[in-house]
């Protein structure tokens, strides 16, 4: 096992696991454990009370996050002529079709959401074995499949994310950079555990969110208190 930087021991230190904390709290403290020398990203991983292998207990969704995410999300518009300049004036960093389809094609994948309109859905399919392991294959129920595309691209640009179940039954989902100010994590991470709430499954019996924990990159997690997610 490897051995614990002087920082590290510092930053485990002042996690006290015997207690739970409120999202303000656990928000504040992020912040004082994270030694990284890059803006590191503060991570949320919810246990739900669901099993996805059943279709009724899948639980898949967005949020837009009130103080966005901190990070410079590269968005393609695979969109018809038509729409080009409406994907452009938006903010799209990249925008064309057939072109970008054969880069897809060729491995590129330099892109953090793809946003496309439903007639060329058909010419994505074939892509699916690149973008479905990437996350990168546009959803309806996302957003990122839609005629509105000039909506889609300023959401995602604004923080808008998109989170999914995974098999063991945990949300994870980055709420923002270690370089916000705690209340800007705290906002963040309510959003996300509010919309999850507002999600849940009519099949999911008893306590729905198991716990709750908030950590930044290479920092030790903090639990948080699944009953007071709420308080500040």
């Amino acid at each position: 096992m490897a051995k614990l930087t002087k920082n590290q021991k510092e930053s485990q230190a002042k996690v006290d696991k015997s207690t739970t904390y409120t999202v303000a709290d656990a928000s504040k403290l992020v912040k004082e454990i994270t030694t990284t020398k890059f803006d590191a990203s503060v991570d949320l991983a919810v246990r739900l009370n669901v099993d996805p292998r059943k279709a009724n207990q899948m639980v898949r969704g967005v949020v837009t996050l009130p103080h966005g995410t901190g990070k410079d999300v590269k968005v393609l518009a695979l969109v018809t002529p038509d729409k080009e300049e409406e994907a452009k004036n938006a903010g799209a960093d990249y925008v064309g079709l057939d072109e970008y389809l054969d880069k897809i094609k060729g491995g590129w994948t330099d892109v953090d959401v793809i946003i496309t309109m439903p007639s060329v859905m058909g010419k994505l399919g074939p892509l699916g074995r690149v973008l479905g392991p990437r996350g990168l294959m546009p959803n309806p129920k996302t957003g990122t499949v839609t005629m509105d595309v000039a909506k889609a691209v300023t959401e995602v640009k604004a923080g808008k994310i998109d989170f999914k179940v995974d098999k063991t039954g945990i949300i994870h989902a980055a709420v923002g950079k270690a370089s916000f100010e705690a209340d800007k994590i705290a906002g963040n991470a309510r959003e996300l555990i509010n919309t999850l709430v507002k999600l849940k499954p009519t099949t999911s019996k008893g306590i729905y969110i198991k716990s709750i924990f908030m950590s930044s990159t290479m920092s030790p997690s903090i639990e948080i208190d699944a009953k007071r997610f709420a308080e500040d």
